[in-house]
């Protein structure tokens, strides 16, 4: 395993702590995953590509990563709250069709859009509706400790009982007594609550419920924050390394999780919590709740009236890593266009080292591997996707000087510049050229030797009128053509 001078902002202390597993080399993450009731957009895309970064570099550290990403598929109710329609029973409801229907074919569309964004498929992928028997059995270890009471038919945790022993909004910062005096007036029909601040882990479901399964309590259905501690706990233990998701589900939902583990188990459920921040659109959080959301499919067409042109899988990802995972991230098409031309300059460093001929006399291994120093560095910093990706537009511009025959690489410059090409923009940044992209570049080399062999045959032949036309018609679409001692070279300016 490399050295690992890793350090992570964990959002429960507030501060960044030096990585230490409990098991090593063994790692266990868990990530909320989507609700399955519509198409992905750019906020769930944040989120997949901050926790594939995260997976991807501690495998590069040489751990074994068991990673749990849950697809929620029951539980989840309008507007986040305990009472109201099932989202996925919802559209289930409007497009008439079975609740299952719905989320497999929006699980089969999550996996299709991420597939084609490089979001590695995590170890274990559960279903909450797979896992009702292990949720039966997290409610009733719940009220076995007298954390959690019945009434009629549903089962709700007791926060103020629970405060008493562990402080709950310790995750959040939030307080209890401003908790309880902000729910008060949202009760609605939730007087059967003993408590504003309670929340359900079990709920009798109502006659026009679709989704339901017995219970020592009542026909239907387990709560929302249910599932996570539940799977987390089979398929990780407990407590676990990492628990990840978007910063919107710090509250209630992992501050629910803290509280049912506790409660259950005695212990908190994970060493490290890791929250991405928000995608934004004018200053607004991006999100279904708010109307203002763009999805992966509008992004790759271009069919949305906030976009002027359609964007790559690959310009979104690196869209998104080219701000810190904790950050926010405005969405504008000027961000996307300028992420579109920074991508290319690092994928452009692949052909780019095939054009380098190394010789014996290269004096740059100690920049190289002061890089390679400062790749780690970064992504030893909390992921510092930002620093990492300008320190590879700096290795970019030493290959492309040696491309140009402006620079000298020996055969070692030329081998850590690949590894540190290969490292660090294809297997942690998880940078390709996607299939289309990959299609029309080797038809793009194809038609430059062509044009190549037709110019240095006029050259041969001295008609230089020709060889110069061929020159400076590539140059104004964007294509320079150099002549070196072993041949014509080209690239995209």
């Amino acid at each position: 395993m490399k050295t690992n001078n890793l350090c992570i902002t964990n959002t429960l202390t507030r501060k960044k702590e030096a990585f230490e597993p409990l098991h090593a080399p063994l790692v266990g993450m868990y990530v909320c995953g989507p609700t399955v009731y519509g198409d992905p957009h750019l906020g769930h895309a944040r989120s997949a590509v901050t926790f594939d970064i995260l997976f991807r570099y501690l495998k590069h550290l040489g751990y074994k990563v068991r990673y749990i990403r849950n697809i929620t598929d029951v539980g989840h109710l309008e507007h986040d709250a305990d009472e109201g329609e099932d989202k996925i029973a919802k559209k289930a409801r409007l497009e008439q069709l079975e609740p299952m229907e719905v989320a497999q074919y929006y699980t089969n569309r999550y996996h299709a859009f991420m597939d084609r964004m490089g979001v590695l498929r995590p170890s274990i992928e559960p279903l909450a509706s797979g896992h009702i028997l292990e949720q039966i059995e997290l409610v009733k270890r719940i009220l076995e400790a007298g954390f959690a009471y019945e009434v009629n038919g549903s089962v709700y945790f007791d926060v103020p009982k629970y405060n008493a022993s562990y402080p709950y909004g310790k995750l959040s910062g939030r307080v209890l007594d401003e908790l309880l005096a902000t729910t008060r007036e949202n009760l609605a029909s939730q007087d059967e609550k003993h408590n504003p601040a309670d929340f359900a882990l079990w709920k009798k479901a109502m006659p026009e419920h679709i989704m339901r399964w017995p219970s020592p309590w009542s026909e239907g259905f387990p709560g929302w924050h249910t599932e996570c501690t539940a799977m987390s706990h089979k398929y990780l233990g407990q407590p676990f390394d990492i628990h990840g998701g978007g910063m919107d589900l710090m509250f209630p939902h992992h501050e629910a999780e803290i509280a049912q583990s506790c409660a259950a188990y005695g212990q908190e459920p994970c060493r490290y919590w890791v929250h991405n921040n928000m995608i934004t659109i004018n200053g607004k959080k991006m999100g279904k709740s708010l109307g203002n959301f763009i999805t992966l499919e509008e992004f790759f067409s271009g069919k949305h009236a906030a976009l002027t042109q359609a964007y790559d899988p690959m310009t979104i990802r690196f869209f998104i890593l080219q701000a810190h995972y904790r950050s926010t991230l405005d969405f504008s098409n000027e961000a996307l266009q300028s992420a579109e031309k920074g991508l290319q300059r690092l994928l452009q460093m692949k052909p780019a080292l095939e054009r380098v001929k190394a010789s014996g006399n290269g004096s740059l291994s100690p920049a190289l591997q002061q890089l390679s120093v400062d790749c780690y560095a970064a992504m030893d910093d909390d992921f510092n996707t930002p620093v990492l990706i300008a320190h590879l537009f700096d290795l970019a511009k030493m290959v492309n000087s040696a491309a140009d025959n402006k620079a000298v690489f020996s055969e070692e410059d030329l081998a850590m510049a690949r590894k540190l090409y290969q490292d660090f923009v294809e297997e942690v940044l998880g940078l390709s050229s996607s299939a289309s992209e990959g299609k029309s570049q080797e038809v793009l080399e194809g038609v430059m030797d062509i044009l190549l062999e037709i110019r240095a045959q006029a050259k041969s032949k001295k008609d230089f009128a020709t060889s110069d036309l061929i020159r400076d018609k590539l140059k104004t679409v964007g294509i320079a053509v150099m002549d070196g001692k072993d041949g014509a070279s080209w690239k995209q300016e």
